[in-house]
């Protein structure tokens, strides 16, 4: 299966924005096994972040995951104040005690305004971007969390197996 849509500048992207290697993970915040991949990418993204462009979109498992979603509006309404990353992060360190009011302490560690951040994750434009990447991951075959796509074909490894992708690619 291929990835639809393409990358682009409305996909959250970190490491080396021109490489030729783009790997994309459709992520559950609440998934343990995004929970567990984590730490692996940011390993990966330290050793080969400036050969990698990396790619996050949001695939809540909203049935199973109660607090999926509003993981993901959370982390797109830090993004309005521009720090997606350290919100992605900070939730998925603190996966193990995930809740509403988790989410407004980790904006306020991050130094948020708390009421523009409250009135985000009521915007209706956040919630259709969590949609929306929920939806392209339906089309491009995603069964699961976490789903990985590297250059636009769906990648049938976990993250530690992205480590031998890169490895081999070097040589």
């Amino acid at each position: 299966m291929s990835l639809k849509p393409a990358v682009s500048n409305t996909d959250h992207a970190q490491g080396n924005l021109n490489a030729d290697l783009v790997i994309v993970e459709y992520g559950d915040y609440q998934c343990p096994y995004c929970g567990a991949a984590y730490p692996v990418l940011k390993e990966l993204m330290g050793q080969f972040g400036n050969q990698i462009k990396f790619v996050f979109r949001n695939f809540p498992l909203s049935e199973m995951h109660q607090y999926a979603r509003s993981s993901a509006l959370a982390a797109e309404a830090a993004n309005l104040q521009g720090k997606f990353w350290e919100m992605h992060d900070a939730i998925y360190e603190n996966q193990h005690y995930l809740n509403e009011s988790l989410l407004l302490k980790l904006a306020e560690k991050l130094n948020l305004d708390i009421h523009q951040f409250e009135k985000d994750l009521e915007n209706s434009e956040l919630a259709k971007k969590v949609d929306s990447d929920f939806e392209s991951g339906i089309i491009s075959g995603v069964n699961g969390t976490p789903s990985f796509y590297v250059n636009g074909k769906k990648f049938d490894g976990g993250a530690e197996d992205l480590f031998q992708l890169l490895s081999t690619n070097e040589e």
